[in-house]
């Protein structure tokens, strides 16, 4: 892990702001500009004033990820015990407490949350179910059953579309139902691009029920064994995907008009990863699923129509 040179490198960048506040939402958009690309290119379509509290949401995510990946890693190597991580998850709560009472410590993440906190109404609920999913990665345990995973997305990647929810703005209440779908169609995205990757780390995201629905064993898996009733396994979670993605369009019209076009692009971008993934026949296994610069870019004027002609 080089979190600590990432950090020091983002907050060289971020210097020099106009104020302390200008400053730490820099550090904030280092922090989305250095680790996620394809999430960074969706929220240059926002309008300026949105953009700042995404990048505080971005970084706050980033930081408790980071965390916890940390805390695994140690806790592996036997430096420290579960005790010391719920001891460094507690802390985290605690700092997340106080800056709900508007005491940020100068630290640049807070500093941004709470300006953030100012102008959106998050409740502190969404932030702290968060850790709580993140949290569910350190002493892993496979999914049972569709609905335990839907929980675990719930908590690590729909409350993240609860929070910019808040920031976007919407007409209807009803979008909050499809900013959650379309996390839940992220999430189960990423799992589908990492199955490999999460295999060499000894975990698997995916249902054992569903491993046992078309017949594929959990030590074939563990194996990377490929085979029609992999692929079979495989074409069902990427359809389940897609449902949510198609809730999640739904939902969009529902939004502010200034924030349609960033949410299509990442959405879009998003689920074209599970294309990716049929292209590859399926071969998540020792090629990882991804769109290029362009390929992400290519899909702009489409989906900037499409917003634009929406009510």
């Amino acid at each position: 892990m080089h979190h600590d040179n990432d950090r020091e490198t983002i907050a060289i960048k971020a210097a020099g702001g106009s104020t302390p506040l200008d400053s730490a939402y820099r550090y904030c958009r280092e922090i989305a500009k250095h680790h996620a690309k394809t999430f960074y290119l969706a929220t240059l379509f926002l309008p300026k004033p949105q953009q700042k509290p995404i990048f505080a949401i971005y970084a706050l995510l980033r930081t408790v990820d980071d965390l916890v990946d940390n805390a695994q890693d140690q806790l592996e190597a036997g430096h420290i015990t579960r005790t010391d991580i719920n001891r460094m998850l507690e802390e985290w709560m605690e700092k997340l407490q106080n800056c709900y009472q508007g005491k940020h410590g100068g630290d640049p993440i807070m500093m941004a949350w709470h300006d953030t906190l100012l102008r959106c109404n998050i409740p502190i609920e969404l932030p702290l179910e968060l850790i709580e999913g993140v949290a569910m990665d350190i002493e892993f345990n496979p999914f049972q059953t569709f609905d335990e995973l839907y929980v675990y997305c719930y908590k690590v990647a729909s409350v993240v579309g609860l929070m910019t929810s808040e920031i976007f703005g919407y007409s209807d209440r009803r979008a909050l139902q499809h900013a959650i779908d379309l996390g839940i169609a992220m999430q189960l995205t990423n799992i589908l691009r990492d199955v490999g990757e999460d295999i060499d780390r000894g975990r698997i995201y995916i249902p054992l029920e569903d491993l046992e629905r078309f017949g594929y064993s959990r030590e074939e898996f563990m194996q990377k064994t490929m085979n029609e009733r992999f692929k079979k396994l495989m074409q069902f979670q990427i359809e389940r995907a897609r449902n949510y993605y198609l809730s999640a369009d739904e939902g969009i019209p529902m939004l502010e008009k200034r924030s349609r076009f960033a949410v299509a692009v990442s959405s879009v971008n998003y689920g074209n990863i599970l294309n990716a993934i049929e292209e590859n026949g399926y071969d998540v296994f020792t090629k990882r699923a991804y769109r290029s610069f362009i390929q992400k870019i290519s899909t702009i004027p489409h989906v900037w129509l499409k917003t634009r002609n929406t009510q």
